[in-house]
């Protein structure tokens, strides 16, 4: 059986700690009362089309010689790089979850008295647990040396990565308003949007608005000269209007408040 070459014990491994970890943040959010579900026929085949090649094709693999016909040998090299990058995603993929506590959910939900997490790994990425099974996706084709079990998670993972990724986006904005579309604006997909880990933000009231401004020395600070990562302009709701729109958002030295 393939099990028992090393690297795939290493990927046995990996996988056991994985779906232990997403059993883990399951039974923590099943007393959540959902507020919005939308399960949806295309949201079922999303989530169905992900389990050949994250679940079954490699415990096929692993344990059968059924897809022996697909094998193939890769570097050592390689293969270190593979178990490398599987136990990255591992330990983003339980931050993830962990930075979202009783917020997450394994479908596009949102539970009563959903919050906007914006920290932790969400501070810098706004789907980090989208990135870490990206990683676990080419770390899988990597030690798993077969390419119908290595390798077709990732083209069931893209689909559902393009498709899902604006639907849960547009949810998000839906019950958050601008203040998702402001940490839109604050952050990358997939990967930081140039903003500093040290970076800090401090609190102004000027008139209605509050303003967000990064701290002198960062790269979204004034004196950069970096457009980055902008910065927004919110509505104070304990001022007046004074005649502007509520929750208006600007780039801090490319245009003005409107």
């Amino acid at each position: 059986m393939n099990i028992l070459e090393p690297w795939n014990i290493v990927f046995f491994v990996a996988f056991i700690v994985f779906y232990w970890t997403r059993h883990v943040f399951i039974e923590r959010t099943k007393p959540e009362k959902k507020a919005v579900r939308r399960m949806d026929r295309l949201e079922k085949m999303l989530i169905a089309g992900m389990v050949p090649g994250t679940f079954l094709l490699p415990l096929l693999y692993l344990f059968t010689p059924l897809l022996d016909f697909a094998d193939y040998r890769l570097p050592t090299p390689v293969l270190s790089v593979g178990a490398v990058t599987i136990f990255a995603s591992l330990w983003l993929f339980w931050r993830s979850h962990a930075d979202l506590g009783q917020n997450w959910s394994v479908s596009l939900e949102l539970r009563e008295n959903h919050e906007l997490i914006i920290r932790g790994v969400y501070r810098f990425v706004r789907h980090p647990m989208y990135l870490s099974i990206w990683l676990w996706a080419f770390g899988q084709g990597m030690l798993l040396q077969n390419w119908l079990a290595g390798w077709l998670v990732v083209p069931a993972f893209a689909a559902m990565y393009i498709i899902r990724t604006p639907r849960e986006e547009q949810l998000m904005c839906e019950q958050f308003g601008d203040e998702y579309r402001a940490y839109m604006q604050q952050t990358g997909r997939l990967f930081p949007c140039g903003k500093s880990s040290s970076e800090e933000y401090r609190f102004m009231e000027l008139d209605s608005f509050e303003v967000f401004e990064a701290r002198e020395g960062s790269p979204h600070s004034r004196s950069s000269g970096q457009a980055g990562c902008p910065q927004f302009w919110k509505h104070n709701p304990r001022t007046p209007r004074r005649g502007v729109p509520t929750k208006a958002e600007v780039i801090l030295g490319v245009s003005d408040p409107r």
